[in-house]
């Protein structure tokens, strides 16, 4: 396909790695701008409009991972068409994830909305950040509709091994969201509403580009045939989508046992563990997007019966989280208080922060290897599994702080982070060797 990478040819760790390295600086311009988010918030609007923000964390990653789920499992099935050769399944592939993703946006912005204010107070929020957390959720959420766009659009074009153009849509998007953010917050004074409203309409812009370049495309041109008869296609694309959509939505639910805890010890102890979840999502961000590449190279070589070079690609994606680890394990070990007080000013809060990312940092490979091995087994086609550690996932880290946090405080976040993540990797690691050892030999 033009200006795309065949992920199904050549040597499997140089093709990775080539599709890789975009995705890599995509992802971490999308981290660097969150970062520009957090920090002009804590700099300019103070710690509890930090806190504000970051008690979001959990609600956003609830709604907005469902949305990601369903757009990575539509991009399974484009991927494995993709490896199969045939353009026309792919534009019916495509069509058919178009119009899933148009009719699900409403009922998910509906439903978000009705019961954010609900969630935010089954959590514990303090009435002083309440208030700010209901505008930024409420700008957040009302643009569920360019977020699934976005996800769909990128997820299109990496299923189709392209991982450029989306490096392209957020080099614009960031550069644009770190100037609305200063002009709304210094210039026109709207607080955290002001950094949500510069989110959304950045990635709005970011779905623009990645629109242009998908219907640019020659074996893109999509025309009302493939649209047509799309129902069994469409029934494919869900049962793919909803269990990948499930497996984040349940994670993040898990979190929201842990924010409320963590919000009923005080506004210190929210700011602190906000911080410390940035700076998790920032580290992890090598690996995850290892485990991105590691799906989309297996869908291609699934869909053209390459099977002994998936294991080629998870071998590669193993390799990337190793690296990623002893570089930034090593940072969150070591350089915790510098790292914290990047974002922070308050000498506990710091601290806080700081004993929180110590103890992560020393486990981050076992949240390395769950990304590659969970998008191993999703990029086969296989979503249940995943799905399945979702629950654990959430079961786990449930249970680790509400026995934990009476005995050891604040660490108990730290420590439940940590034993979801293991329980998590050693399932999808199960289910990684049982399919992979159903195709030795073919």
């Amino acid at each position: 396909m033009t200006k795309t990478t065949d992920l199904t040819a050549g040597k499997a760790s140089k093709t990775l790695l080539a599709f890789y390295f975009p995705m890599l600086l995509t992802n971490l311009l999308q981290q660097i701008y969150t970062f520009a988010d957090t920090a002009i918030v804590g700099r300019a609007l103070g710690d509890n409009a930090l806190a504000a923000v970051g008690n979001m964390s959990a609600p956003i990653l609830l709604i907005i991972g469902f949305v990601q789920g369903i757009t990575n499992g539509f991009s399974v099935i484009i991927a494995q068409r993709c490896g199969s050769g045939s353009k026309s399944a792919v534009r019916r592939a495509v069509a058919a994830s178009i119009s899933l993703s148009t009719v699900l946006s409403l009922p998910i912005t509906v439903i978000s909305l009705m019961f954010l204010k609900k969630m935010l107070v089954f959590m514990h929020t303090e009435p002083i950040i309440l208030g700010d957390s209901l505008v930024y959720g409420y700008i957040i959420f009302g643009g569920v509709i360019i977020t699934m766009a976005y996800n769909l659009c990128s997820c299109i074009l990496r299923a189709m091994g392209d991982s450029k153009t989306p490096f392209i849509a957020i080099i614009v998007s960031s550069a644009l969201n770190i100037f609305l953010d200063c002009l709304f917050v210094f210039m026109f004074k709207t607080g955290v509403g002001g950094t949500a409203a510069a989110t959304v309409s950045a990635q709005a812009v970011s779905v623009i580009i990645c629109i242009s370049r998908i219907f640019g495309s020659d074996d893109l041109r999509l025309c009302r045939k493939d649209f047509k008869d799309n129902f069994t296609l469409q029934l494919a694309l869900l049962k793919n989508g909803i269990p990948m959509a499930c497996m984040n939505s349940i994670t993040a639910a898990g979190c929201i046992p842990v924010q409320s805890q963590i919000n009923a010890l005080g506004a210190v102890y929210t700011s602190a563990y906000s911080v410390g979840s940035k700076y998790i999502n920032l580290f992890m961000l090598p690996s995850v997007t290892a485990g991105f590449a590691v799906s989309a190279f297996t869908g291609q070589n699934m869909g053209a019966n390459h099977y002994s070079r998936i294991k080629d690609g998870v071998r590669t994606g193993a390799a990337i989280a190793v690296v990623s680890y002893i570089i930034l394990g090593t940072a969150m070990v070591f350089f915790p208080e510098p790292l914290a007080k990047i974002m922070l000013s308050g000498q506990e809060t710091v601290a806080l922060a700081a004993g929180f990312l110590r103890i992560c940092g020393k486990a981050l490979i076992i949240l390395n290897m769950l990304f590659i091995f969970r998008s191993a087994v999703q990029g086969m086609g296989k979503p249940i599994i995943p799905m399945f550690s979702g629950f654990l996932e959430m079961a786990l880290r449930i249970a680790v702080i509400l026995l934990c946090i009476p005995k050891i405080g604040f660490s108990a976040a730290a420590y439940a982070e940590i034993v979801a993540w293991t329980g998590a990797l050693v399932l999808n690691f199960a289910a990684y060797r049982n399919v992979m050892g159903k195709y030795k030999g073919v």
